[in-house]
């Protein structure tokens, strides 16, 4: 490993940040954790893990700039969930410029797989345009490009169909979808942080496994002891939820043409990170959640 660096995380108590936040004080460096508050579980245990808190907003520039002083990467993560797609990118730019400002030798951005790709899916289109921005300001960068989550299995919207049994996506039952355990993204950007000059410059797209779907059925049924199903769902059927046309203009996407990461070459390249299988993941998990007692529907999607 190299010397210990100083890395500013934003998105630190979500999933992605925190998971990278995690895995870099597990490796020794000093973990700057930008948040909105430091009120949250999720900011409390990284205190005790051992990171620093910056308490500020991607709307604030200042908050920003101050966060990035001293620091020498930043890992920078911007989303159109909370307050919109132009927000998106006005708050990845300040989180941009603030790191330029602040003097950051190295910023690695998490974008989306195919995301440079003109795929007409709105939020793979505002990162396709974070990526530009990026570029055109001239600070060293990596962006590290992922595709489609394991932990999507388990996120709100999904895990109440998983409890009735059925495993629900609007996907084929033998279409094989690339997925990035956390924990991997964590693990590779730990090494881009730590090998700047091996990655600087570059756009890397990440994948751990591409499982199908009724792959992940069966192996679910085994592990939680109960029977679920695969479920092709229709596009249509998507478009009746909050962001639904964005969604549902994503899963045709996958259809037609979908995530393209050459997985093999990546694992060779990079065996140090330990890829997951969607098994080896899989098995690490406590199903034990699927005996709960589901939500209603339109109370997670």
């Amino acid at each position: 490993m190299s010397s210990a660096l100083t890395v500013l995380v934003t998105g630190a108590t979500g999933n992605q940040g925190g998971a990278v936040a995690r895995k870099l004080l597990e490796r020794g460096h000093r973990v700057r954790a930008f948040t909105r508050s430091g009120d949250s579980p999720a900011a409390a245990e990284l205190v005790r893990l051992g990171a620093e808190l910056a308490i500020g907003s991607f709307d604030d520039r200042e908050s920003v700039e101050r966060a990035a002083r001293d620091t020498d990467s930043v890992y920078a993560i911007a989303t159109p969930f909370e307050a919109g797609m132009e927000a998106e990118v006005r708050q990845g730019v300040n989180l941009f410029e603030a790191a330029r400002a602040a003097g950051v030798e190295h910023l690695v951005y998490s974008s989306v797989a195919s995301a440079d790709e003109q795929t007409g899916i709105p939020h793979f289109e505002t990162k396709a345009e974070l990526e530009r921005r990026l570029i055109d300001l001239g600070l060293p960068y990596t962006i590290v490009a992922p595709a489609a989550f394991m932990e999507n299995l388990i996120a709100p919207w999904a895990l109440p169909g998983l409890q009735q049994g059925l495993l629900a996506v609007a996907l084929p039952p033998d279409y094989r979808h690339q997925h990035v355990a956390v924990a991997d993204l964590a693990a590779f950007v730990a090494l881009v942080l730590e090998q700047r000059e091996r990655f600087l410059g570059q756009r890397i797209e990440i994948a751990s496994d591409a499982p199908s779907g009724i792959e992940q059925a069966a192996l679910l049924s085994e592990l939680s002891g109960r029977a679920i199903t695969y479920v092709e769902t229709s596009l249509d059927e998507l478009r009746h939820y909050p962001a639904g046309e964005d969604t549902a203009l994503m899963f045709e996407w996958f259809q037609r043409v979908g995530y393209s990461v050459d997985i093999n070459a990546l694992h060779n390249d990079h065996p140090e990170v330990g890829w997951q299988s969607f098994e080896r993941w899989a098995r690490s998990r406590d199903w034990s959640v699927l005996a709960e007692q589901p939500v209603a529907e339109e109370a997670v999607r």
